[in-house]
This record gives structure tokens, C-alpha cells and sequence, in this order.
């Protein structure tokens, strides 16, 4: 194996995928959906997909968008009752058929949650019947994984789709960098949203 090749090839293949994003109306639905939720942004996901959901509310958390991540396992303990019906969630699944992140979207339901999103790949996901809209990441990843099997293209995918959001978000809502300063107060980005203070 060529290290640097393969490593290229890896990187391509990411980067591909994120390319082949379709961006359509669902996204401005979501888009407009979140902007009009009164309450707070709750994101949620299982696995890999969990750690983005997690970046997720962190990234909302911190441009204007009050929001935080809750544990599809912990939701059925409990967790669930963190959630209003002015709040909106965001859950994250590449196959749509984590079944933790399905009885969780069920159950907010019951609870009158209305608002609720979902991110996901399989057209078969029976998560999209509790979401919409729905953000389709392409039904055709490929992941670069020599067992075609870790979740890599499909992650950096989901990465790239919450972001988009979030800056979306952060954009609309004509957020500073005084505001963006108060809220990282420590920390290199901190000091340098900041540094044009008069």
C-alpha cells in the first residue's frame, strides 16, 4: 500500500460525498423551521452519528441558537423530559433505523413535540415517518473503509450538512462577534473575537 495514495484516496472520497449533498427545498424548510422554533434546538443521535449531534448542539449553542444534545439511551430514562412543545429536534442517523433515536422521536411525539427533523441516508429509514422535513445525505456514499463497513464518508457527510445549518442559523439571526465574544469567553477565539473592541 502507498500510504500518502491511500490517504488521498480516503480524503477524495469524503469530500466527494459532501459534494454530492443535494440542497433543496427540505433544507430551507429546516432552515426556516429552526428560526421560528421559540424554545431551544435539541439534537440527538446514537454511534457516530451521536458525536455530531453533540458538535451540533455545541455549534447552536455557542453562534445564538440555544440548544443541547440528549442521548437517545438517556431519553428513555428520563432525559425526555428536558423537552417542551416549543422545542424542535434535530436527530441525526445515517441509516435511519437506530432504534433508540426511533422510540425517542416516537415518544417526543407523544409529548407534542411537532417539530421535529431528521438527517438521514436510507430511503427504507423508518425514522423518516416521524420527520419533516427530512435532509436527504444521498442514498449513493461510498464509504472508504477497506471493509466498506466504518462510517467515515457517511460522518463527514453529516458533519458538513450541521454546519450548514448552524451557520445558516447563525447568519439569519445577524449574530456578532460581540455576541459570539460574550459567549467564549475563554480561549483563543475568545481573545480574538474581542480584539476589535474600542
Amino acid at each position: 500500500m502507498n500510504i500518502q495514495d491511500n490517504i488521498a484516496r480516503i480524503l477524495k472520497a469524503e469530500a466527494d460525498a459532501i459534494q454530492n449533498i443535494e440542497v433543496g427545498v427540505p433544507f430551507e424548510a429546516a432552515i426556516k423551521l429552526l428560526e421560528a422554533t421559540p424554545g431551544r434546538v435539541i439534537a440527538t443521535g446514537i454511534g457516530k452519528a451521536g458525536f455530531i449531534a453533540r458538535k451540533f448542539a455545541a455549534t447552536l449553542a455557542s453562534t445564538g441558537t440555544p440548544a443541547f444534545f440528549i442521548h437517545p439511551a438517556e431519553a428513555g430514562h428520563g432525559d425526555l423530559g428536558m423537552v417542551t412543545e416549543a422545542d424542535a429536534i434535530v436527530a441525526f442517523s445515517t441509516s435511519g433505523k437506530s432504534n433508540e433515536v426511533i422510540q425517542t422521536l416516537e415518544i417526543a411525539g407523544q409529548l407534542g413535540v411537532t417539530r421535529i427533523i431528521g438527517i438521514t441516508s436510507h430511503p427504507d429509514s423508518p425514522m423518516r415517518q416521524f420527520c419533516q422535513p427530512i435532509l436527504d445525505m444521498g442514498t449513493n456514499i461510498v464509504e472508504p473503509c477497506p471493509l466498506q463497513l466504518t462510517p467515515s464518508a457517511s460522518i463527514a457527510v453529516m458533519l458538513a450538512i450541521s454546519d450548514a445549518i448552524a451557520l445558516t442559523l447563525m447568519e439569519l439571526k445577524g449574530f456578532t462577534r460581540e455576541e459570539y465574544g460574550k459567549r467564549h469567553h475563554s480561549g483563543y477565539l475568545g481573545s480574538v473575537s474581542r480584539s476589535d473592541r474600542g
